[in-house]
């Protein structure tokens, strides 16, 4: 069986593990499984009131967890797969303790993370709040010890976070700039 496979299992299970993404190495869980996610954010010291990322294995999974837009569809098109997070209203379908009324979800340029989330996986960075960002799955485990069920190594990663943008009202809001810059966000529309 291989480490995706393994991976995959445990996440079903209401495990937690460490993958690669095209930005750094994230902390998996399935959305779905309410235990799993209340140890995401124990084990990363994130403060309840802040949503959680997710991962999604293509754009048309976007779908299935947010109401998509215009404006939405012409950014994943042209930045999906890739370090682009978008923020748009959730549907019911996942649970209030990821994220309120929206979610932040997107689709990385890594085949790892896309076969993980065959169903949507959380993607919050695979680091204690703040703490140092982990390119390398050895900053992850010197972080995260053996609080999770397994580590994934991508080797060393990027570094750069995705860049965050809100487009729940039909237009983009900046959040974060990351790997991806405003002008090529404001040029693809």
């Amino acid at each position: 069986m291989s480490d995706v496979d393994k991976g995959r299992k445990i996440i079903q299970h209401g495990g937690i593990i460490v993958y690669p993404t095209d930005t750094l190495y994230g902390l998996g869980a399935s959305v779905f499984e309410e235990e799993a996610v209340k140890r995401v954010y124990e084990i990363k010291k994130r403060p309840r009131h802040l949503p959680l990322p997710i991962i999604v294995s293509s754009i048309d999974d976007i779908e299935n967890v947010a109401i998509f837009n215009d404006v939405a569809c012409k950014l994943a098109k042209k930045f999906l797969p890739g370090a682009l997070t978008i923020i748009l209203e959730k549907k019911d379908v996942i649970p209030s303790i990821v994220a309120g009324k929206k979610i932040a979800v997107r689709v990385p340029d890594n085949d790892i993370a896309r076969e993980l989330a065959t169903k949507p996986i959380t993607a919050t960075s695979a680091n204690i709040h703040g703490g140092e960002e982990p390119v390398t799955i050895e900053i992850a485990k010197k972080q995260l010890g053996n609080k999770v069920d397994m580590y994934i190594d991508g080797g060393k990663l990027p570094g750069i976070p995705s860049t965050i943008v809100d487009v729940s009202e039909k237009k983009i809001k900046i959040i974060r700039e990351g790997v991806i810059k405003k002008e090529r966000l404001y040029g693809a529309l």
